[in-house]
């Protein structure tokens, strides 16, 4: 029935972290007051999302960020792939569906959960950080396809892969997942933490284990 299974990363494919951005901006104590303001912007429509990353990571590059910076936040917070996560995939790839990540995250959270997930993972639809010799950031690829644009990237790969959005799953925790999650043939709310998709979902999976939601794909 289901042929392109599609995740969402923080909360979701990766344990222990709700939001990415906001584990480093923490982690670098960032002003939280400006952390804010920028995020008001783009809510109120004021700047745009790639315009919302710039600022934040300009942030980042004021600490003096590095790429071992990023690992130890990740490492302090104890990051790690969700409980069951390894057994989901390889159960998906062995029935010969397309897996896709379709994220606002970022690739080290990604690099350093999942280091081998390129040999599961068809498409990667995430935010990506570019260090140079020294391990600072030189530049950073900014994905449009976050909040609501999060189910332009499944369209994209259904209309490439010539499948139907009801052969389409999507997996996913908050509330920049609602729409993709409308869009889907199946939108599963995996430990959610926002009401909305709650309430939009095909299904509900409170047990923090990515196996659980075999048994509706399979």
């Amino acid at each position: 029935m289901y042929k392109l299974v599609c995740f969402d990363v923080d909360g979701t494919l990766v344990d222990n972290i709700v939001f990415s951005w906001q584990l480093f901006h923490d982690h670098f104590k960032t002003d939280e007051a400006e952390r804010k303001r920028n995020m008001e912007k783009y809510f109120n429509g004021e700047i745009s999302y790639l315009r919302w990353a710039e600022l934040d990571i300009r942030m980042w590059k004021e600490k003096g960020a590095t790429k071992k910076d990023f690992l130890n936040a990740l490492q302090h917070n104890k990051v790690k792939l969700m409980r069951g996560g390894l057994e989901t995939l390889t159960a998906l790839k062995e029935k010969g569906m397309k897996l896709a990540i379709i994220s606002g995250s970022l690739n080290v959270v990604l690099e350093y959960a999942l280091p081998g997930y390129n040999d599961y993972f068809d498409d990667v639809f995430l935010s990506w950080i570019h260090f140079d010799e020294k391990g600072h950031i030189k530049k950073v690829d900014v994905t449009e396809f976050d909040m609501m644009q999060k189910a332009d990237a499944l369209k994209k790969i259904a209309k490439r892969e010539g499948l139907a959005l009801s052969e389409c799953v999507f997996v996913g925790d908050h509330h920049n997942d609602v729409k993709i999650a409308q869009e889907a043939g199946l939108g599963i709310a995996f430990d959610a933490k926002d009401d909305e998709l709650r309430r939009v979902a095909n299904v509900i999976v409170d047990k923090k284990d990515l196996r659980e939601i075999l048994k509706f794909i399979i």
